[in-house]
């Protein structure tokens, strides 16, 4: 059987052909894939195939938003620029067969050695690959940690007015997004790859979401936040591919040669205060947001995706949110939104600890995404309904040619 064999291939028919017959094990047919190795690259699927893992960009960008999200921040606990190479060797390994429906390592879960530990945690065997997308990223304090110099897009993002943020859901050296339209696969995907870091990594936080808060593709409807307003309306789509390189690719000439063809992750930790929106009449719901809240359109417009009219004698409150995150605020820059929905509990007070988990990427933070929180921060009513509790950037290098693996370009140089 060839590679082309694991197209869509489901974690249950995998785990069936490994443990009936070694000779496929020892062919390589099935045995996975050696650091740096190309998987094949089958059509994408958004409702629960296979996402290529390699291309001129990493997946989990524009690819048609899923479902649910695991995100994690992850620390060094090393400088030893060796093992961190080996541990994004074996990461990329690891990413590329869970994303192609396989196991992170092959037979790992029951068919190996009874008498050692597992080398896949076993929780998504049997499943399909969901349009599972792992993400790679590297913060700015990694490269100073390995002597690397940071290009100026991953400077510290600066303090916002009424900021509330808390260290334990902020920073990190490195980070990883998994998308899924199956929680169970983002889960593991993360898990598996935690788990693998054990001695050169740790956990500095991590985020589950549901319920994607923005669509990335003109196939996609628009999913509604937890105010009950749909989010993200305006945002960059897949097929807007000139729009993404003027905003969220980075460009050959602007930084290091190793971030030419990809992307800043900015992430933010938003806390929705619902007990008390959902204590606020539905015209003001409207005024702070600028939309209608049922089939969101523009206050003074008829339809979603009517242009608002923020000229002189506009229907919509100089301190609405819609005005104040609009590309017209805001020197014309836009950002690519890939935010979730999340539910943490309650907060030991009677109420939901629930909020927004604000994932964009951009081709630079500090020129797009900084005036606009600035401004919002600054001016929108809604601000007394929520707080920013983390916040992260991090360097997202383009995608895998290849023989590459994550952050090769970045520590072999």
């Amino acid at each position: 059987m060839t590679r082309s064999g694991l197209r869509g291939v489901s974690r249950r028919r995998l785990l069936g052909w490994t443990g009936a017959g070694a000779a496929l094990a020892g062919a390589g047919a099935v045995a996975g894939f050696a650091a740096g190795e190309s998987a094949t690259e089958p059509a994408p699927d958004p409702s629960g195939g296979v996402v290529p893992f390699r291309g001129p960009h990493q997946a989990g960008i524009v690819t048609p938003a899923q479902d649910r999200l695991h995100f994690v921040a992850l620390d060094l606990t090393t400088t030893d620029r060796r093992a961190v190479i080996s541990l994004l060797q074996r990461w990329t390994t690891a990413a590329e067969r869970m994303t192609a429906g396989a196991e992170a390592a092959p037979g790992g879960a029951v068919n190996r050695n009874p008498e050692a530990p597992p080398s896949d945690t076993g929780e998504a065997l049997g499943l399909p690959a969901a349009a599972l997308t792992i993400t790679f990223g590297i913060g700015g304090s990694l490269l100073d940690k390995l002597g690397i110099p940071r290009p100026p897009e991953l400077a510290d993002l600066p303090p916002f007015q009424q900021d509330q943020l808390d260290p334990a859901f902020s920073g990190g050296d490195l980070c990883l997004q998994a998308c899924a339209n199956d929680p169970q696969v983002a889960v593991h995907a993360v898990r598996n790859l935690v788990r693998t870091g054990f001695g050169t990594t740790s956990v500095r936080w991590s985020q589950l979401g549901f319920g994607r808060t923005s669509s990335t593709s003109t196939t996609q409807q628009t999913h509604r936040n937890l105010f009950g307003f749909k989010d993200g309306t305006n945002n960059l789509k897949a097929e807007e591919t000139d729009l993404l390189d003027q905003h969220v690719w980075v460009p050959p000439e602007q930084g290091p040669p190793w971030m030419a063809g990809g992307t800043y992750l900015v992430a933010r930790r938003i806390r929705m205060h619902v007990e008390t929106w959902d204590r606020t009449s539905l015209a003001e719901q409207e005024s702070l947001t600028g939309r209608t809240k049922g089939v969101g359109a523009p206050i003074g417009q008829a339809q979603e995706f009517d242009l608002p009219n923020l000229g002189p004698g506009s229907p919509i409150g100089v301190d609405a949110h819609i005005r104040l995150a609009s590309a017209e605020n805001n020197g014309g820059a836009k950002i690519l939104r890939r935010g979730y929905n999340f539910v943490d509990g309650s907060d030991g007070l009677g109420h939901l600890n629930a909020g927004l988990f604000f994932v964009a990427f951009m081709r630079d933070p500090h020129r797009q995404f900084v005036p606009m929180q600035s401004a919002l921060a600054r001016r929108d009513k809604m601000m007394e309904y929520i707080e920013h509790t983390g916040s992260a950037v991090f360097a997202v290098p383009p995608g895998l040619g290849d023989g590459a693996y994550w952050g090769r370009t970045v520590l072999e140089g």
